[in-house]
């Protein structure tokens, strides 16, 4: 498991690479991940090493290969034989938020999407209709459904990135293991793993850079179940 920053700069490396073919300078990967020093992108890098993501190549300038991505390192079961999440995804090639594959109209449905929730540190609550986008009928079954942004990446070991949109099954209910929307202290809204534990309720992030958070009953208020994700691939 890589911590935030080793998995923030895997994907740099990454992206970088696949745009321009060559893996970028020291400067640039202290520059996008707003660090102090060099030393710090060093001891990222070696430590990427010794997970297996990178390699660096002999002999070349800037020559570091990426070897695996986090999604890739994921897939066994967890200890203990806790099951895992894995999100059904829908592949969208463009903004407008269509899936690739054309639709028939009763095989899909328009839902709205209502901003932001933070797979990380909870933001502000979910906000007021902002777009709309189609997600097949399948994915959604009975009920009132909506989508949402994710911003952050407490969720990536349940295989929730940055940038992905979640589909919300509406309701103020769910069971201890489920992926929810929780609304903290009537404020903040975060997509967590729910536990109940005892008169508490825990809030439990997939990535072990981020601590469950630990509340009392009447301080989260469930807004939706996931059941479902979007990719999209500009």
């Amino acid at each position: 498991m890589l911590t935030r920053k080793q998995h923030e700069l895997l994907m740099f490396i990454h992206e970088r690479i696949k745009e321009t073919g060559v893996s970028p300078s020291f400067d640039e990967m202290k520059e996008a991940l707003d660090l102090a020093s060099k030393s710090g992108i060093h001891r990222l890098i070696t430590a990427l090493e010794e997970r297996g993501f990178l390699r660096r190549l002999a002999h070349r300038a800037r020559a570091l290969e990426v070897v695996k991505l986090p999604q890739q390192a994921t897939t066994a079961a967890p200890a203990g034989g806790r099951q895992t999440f894995r999100p059904q995804v829908v592949e969208s090639d463009r903004a407008g938020g269509a899936p690739q594959a054309a639709l028939p109209t009763n095989d899909a449905r328009e839902l709205p999407i209502l901003g932001k929730i933070a797979a990380g540190t909870p933001i502000e609550a979910i906000q007021h209709e902002r777009d709309r986008m189609v997600v097949p009928e399948a994915m959604l079954g009975a009920g009132e459904h909506f989508v949402l942004e994710v911003q952050g990446d407490s969720m990536i070991n349940a295989g929730i990135y940055d940038g992905d949109h979640v589909v919300i099954k509406r309701g103020n209910t769910a069971n201890s293991g489920e992926i929810v929307v929780a609304l903290v202290m009537g404020e903040e809204a975060t997509l967590k793993r729910l536990r109940k534990k005892g008169g508490s309720i825990a809030l439990e992030a997939a990535n072990p850079a981020y601590e469950t958070r630990i509340f009392g009953p009447d301080q989260v208020q469930v807004q939706g179940k996931l059941v479902g994700l979007i990719r999209r691939y500009h």
